[in-house]
């Protein structure tokens, strides 16, 4: 990577108290005993789960951490194909374009003992479409009205005009107890973005194959095997215990792995994936992952909250273009992740449907015409602003920001480097309140992208586009039924994304995921785990 006079100024939070914390958990792992000789998942990421509500914040450590105790009526398969889990079958109704009916799957019980009915779907459905979900902008996607239980084994969910990808969308929406939410004051998901709590953030009453036993915050989760679950025998559950532990040094993570103290680790950093490959008592298993990587920017504010600058240099698009053509993606790939990535020009994974290879191409490196659109733009000496990175929240985020900085002084974009746990910056992104970011998403279908992150009112659009048009064909999309006219749609959406350009795409992430030898996990896109189906060598 090329060496930049560029100043970095870079904030960092105390770090020797998360230090001791660490290392404190990973010896914690050492007085582990698994009872009878079953195995204990010592399970370990840079990031702690958020919150164990399961519909009030959507981002996918939290996901695939809930989703050991929580089920919804269908998920998504290791290859990202829609499967039933406590629905066995579904339909678009012949006579009613605008319902779908889902058969659920009976004996199931909640971690509580109570049994599993239809009206526990349709309530968490309900649920899910509150204020304070962060998950609702998938049932919005899907043009939701309500959900009705027919009788016990039966949920119809009316939508507004027929929804072709309602069944996609409800994969991410997981069933709770309606009693159990009533008796514990936990109706309304957790209003997470306004930093309030709930007896669910806390507290689970699922459906899934292992149990919540104790949580300490940024520390240390324990989950243990539910004996009733109702896919004993369908699957090897294998693992009797799982302790999720937070490390957010990479390398000590790594070590953690290698000495044996946890045997699970989910994201394995670039440059240490070769050394773990040569290691005989390991076993790496990689793949791709469906998350992109991207900057995004503020193009509405009248001036920059942090930074100067003349007005809101993000507003003029050839700013965004300039900046866009200053990134050097094949260098990231190469010196950052080690060849572990796929540079991209969108932020829409190859491997999701709506992704073209047209949309992924990425500008040529071209710093001469970027600082010709800067002058053009009326700003020939640049500007400063402040970055929001975290450095928890993906593959070498940190570092991909520190590369950025360097590019972007090459057209005179001094950037101040802001360095914090994604706990800090995801909110942010979802209360507004930045200039420019880094981010990461990961979708199946363009539908949740553009309700997520491009129109104007999106859980995530802190890049605060505005264009009705747009916003107008977004809505127009949640209830198209025809195939070629949802593609044309889709094709219009996107070709407004990439001409406007109000994110910067960096690259898709492929992942490795290490464990010990005898323990036999597979490469999921959606970069998921569950652990019910972990086989482990006797």
């Amino acid at each position: 990577m090329p060496k930049s006079t560029a100043r970095c100024f870079i904030h960092r939070p105390a770090r020797l108290k998360r230090r001791f914390a660490a290392i404190a958990s990973v010896a914690a792992l050492l007085m582990t005993v698994s009872p009878g000789g079953a195995e204990t998942l010592k399970w370990a990421r840079s990031l702690d789960v958020q919150t164990l509500d399961p519909h009030a914040y959507n981002e996918n450590v939290t996901f695939a951490f809930n989703r050991q105790m929580y089920e919804g009526l269908v998920e998504r398969s290791d290859d990202g194909k829609l499967i039933g889990v406590l629905a066995t079958e579904w339909r678009m109704l012949p006579d009613h374009p605008d319902v779908w009916e889902f058969k659920l799957r009976r004996n199931v019980t909640f971690h509580d003992g109570a049994p599993f009915k239809a009206d526990d779907a349709a309530f968490s459905i309900q649920r899910a479409m509150a204020p304070t979900s962060n998950v609702r902008t998938y049932l919005a996607a899907a043009a939701v009205e309500e959900a009705i239980a027919k009788d016990d084994y039966t949920v119809q969910v009316k939508t507004k005009g027929p929804s072709p990808l309602l069944p996609e969308n409800l994969a991410s929406i997981f069933i709770m107890n309606r009693a159990w939410a009533e008796k514990n004051d936990s109706v309304v998901p957790q209003d997470f973005k306004g930093g309030k709590e709930n007896y669910a953030a806390r507290h689970e009453n699922g459906t899934g194959a292992y149990r919540l036993v104790s949580r300490e915050s940024d520390r240390r989760s324990e989950l243990e095997a539910y004996d009733k679950y109702w896919g004993i025998g369908q699957f090897p559950i294998d693992i009797d215990r799982i302790i999720y532990t937070p490390i957010q040094s990479a390398a000590t993570r790594v070590s953690a792995l290698i000495s044996g103290e946890v045997n699970f680790l989910q994201d394995v950093p670039p440059q240490d994936i070769s050394r773990l490959e040569q290691n005989e008592s390991l076993r790496v298993v990689r793949g791709p992952e469906i998350r992109t990587v991207f900057l995004g920017v503020n193009t509405s504010a009248n001036t920059l909250a942090s930074g100067e600058a003349k007005g809101n240099p993000f507003a003029d698009k050839r700013v965004r273009h300039a900046m866009n053509m200053s990134i050097d993606r094949l260098a990231i790939k190469s010196a950052i992740m080690r060849g572990e990535s796929v540079p991209l020009g969108t932020i829409i994974s190859p491997i999701a449907d709506g992704y073209t290879e047209e949309l992924g191409k990425f500008p040529k490196l071209n710093i001469d015409q970027a600082k010709q659109l800067m002058a053009e733009a009326g700003y020939p000496n640049g500007f400063s602003v402040t970055l929001n990175c975290p450095n928890d929240g993906m593959v070498n985020d940190e570092r991909i920001c520190q590369a950025v900085v360097a590019m972007l002084a090459k057209i005179g974009v001094t950037v101040h480097l802001d360095v914090q746990p994604s706990a800090v910056v995801w909110p942010l992104v979802l209360n507004r309140k930045t200039d420019f970011y880094l981010m990461t998403w990961g979708s199946y279908d363009s539908q949740l992208i553009f309700d997520n992150l491009v129109h104007s009112r999106g859980a995530w659009a802190a890049a605060n586009y505005k264009n009705p048009e747009i916003d107008a064909k977004i809505e127009l999309l949640r209830s198209e039924a025809d195939p070629q006219r949802r593609k044309t749609i889709i094709a219009e959406i996107w070709k407004t994304v990439q001409d406007e350009c109000f994110y910067l795409p960096i690259h898709a992430q492929v992942l490795a995921r290490a464990t010990q030898k005898k323990i036999h996990v597979t490469p999921n896109v959606g970069n998921q785990i569950s652990v019910k189906t972990i086989k482990v060598d006797k």
